[in-house]
């Protein structure tokens, strides 16, 4: 099984003298993922949780709505592939889209369809101290980033503690693990919030729609088309969220606005 780090050795520059450095460097490698017996495509990814990775992708997608749909999922010997057992059969979407940002992911949702929910009437009440308390709570999850660096986390929260928490080098893959962790562990928290490291494209508002998440923290930015998705599924979106300051896009009245 591949580790999620790798020992290097490199050259360090600083105050105008060179050092030898020891240290871990996050790893991206390809996986893929076949559904009853057929490769469907290949995940960029950190090889951690990819069992998880796998079946929260499936849910995602739309192919699954249930864990027991899936008959089994395992990864191979040299870690390199997922398999996925269905209970039932499963057409391969005729194209996939690559999606914006680092890690080379792919979907085939329509990222402008509404999905077959709204968020708009969840009740979930929120304070800026809250906010401060979700952000903070995020950076005590980042175990691997504070090993290595170079690698985005994503969190869910029920408002009072971090219920499941996910890292990989590619921020869409953190909210695909996270909901294979849901349905790997049966959990099912009734109060939703996403927090994350990474930029919220519409494929990222689209997997936090469909983890039911009504709140969207993000530590960076988002775009243009999630902010419009956002207003439409109703969530509550936050940028540039820091302990003492955040930006709020779309429907602030679940914070006073």
């Amino acid at each position: 099984m591949n580790a999620p780090q790798k020992l290097i050795r490199y050259e360090q520059r600083e105050f105008s003298k060179w050092k030898p450095i020891n240290g871990g460097i996050i790893v991206e490698t390809p996986v893929s993922l076949t559904v009853n017996g057929r490769v469907w495509m290949s995940f960029m990814c950190t090889p951690v949780y990819l069992e998880a990775l796998a079946v929260g992708f499936l849910y995602n997608e739309g192919v699954i709505e249930k864990m027991n749909e899936v008959a089994d999922v395992r990864v191979c010997e040299h870690g390199d592939n997922v398999d996925v057992w269905l209970t039932h059969t499963a057409q391969e979407p005729p194209s996939w889209t690559r999606t914006s940002g680092c890690a080379g992911g792919v979907t085939a949702v329509d990222l402008l369809a509404k999905p077959n929910l709204s968020l708009a009437e969840k009740r979930l009440d929120l304070t800026p101290e809250s906010i401060s308390r979700l952000v903070e709570m995020l950076f005590e999850a980042q175990s691997l980033y504070r090993e290595t660096g170079g690698v985005h986390t994503s969190a869910l929260s029920d408002g009072e503690k971090i219920v499941i928490s996910a890292e990989d080098i590619g921020r869409h893959n953190t909210l695909d693990k996270i909901a294979g962790l849901l349905l790997l562990s049966g959990d099912q928290p009734a109060a939703r919030i996403i927090i994350t490291t990474g930029r919220i494209s519409s494929e990222m508002l689209q997997k936090a729609a469909r983890l039911n998440a009504p709140v969207v923290i993000s530590r960076t930015s988002p775009s243009s088309l999630s902010v419009e998705m956002a207003e439409k599924y109703g969530i509550t979106l936050i940028g540039y969220a820091r302990r003492h300051r955040f930006n709020v896009y779309s429907h602030g009245a679940r914070l006073g606005l």
